[in-house]
């Protein structure tokens, strides 16, 4: 069983930068693949970024690569969002997921576990 917990969100000008935190319980952390995605209103919830159980391998969405950086530290049972260079079209509710049975899966569908969701409004 595996907790995910999310933070760091918030309100932020179009241009600047948050970083969202997943904080994990459970033993097994460094087992599982770990994802971000995001759900705007009216809107199905999408794919942002993966990171394998090493952190070996890194995924991205087209719309965020080259702008956000996905990154975990296995003893401390966290995974980061880096977001740089934000825009109005980032704005939606954050989740993270942890998946044990994929390498780095892209789809929603693939993910055992979900956080609560942590809100990022970007501002025009």
């Amino acid at each position: 069983q595996v907790q995910l917990v999310e933070s760091g969100g918030g309100l932020v000008q179009a241009g600047n930068s948050l970083r969202l935190s997943c904080a994990a319980s459970g033993r097994t952390f460094s087992n599982y693949a770990m994802g971000w995605f995001r759900q705007a209103p009216g809107k199905e919830r999408e794919f942002v970024a993966v990171i394998s159980w090493s952190g070996g391998t890194t995924i991205y969405a087209d719309s965020v690569k080259g702008r956000f950086t996905i990154s975990r530290d296995n003893a401390k049972k966290m995974v980061y969002l880096q977001m740089n260079s934000l825009k109005p079209e980032d704005t939606a509710v954050y989740y993270c997921a942890a998946d044990l049975t994929e390498v780095a899966p892209v789809s929603p569908r693939s993910y055992d576990y979900w956080g609560q969701g942590t809100q990022v409004t970007v501002s025009s």
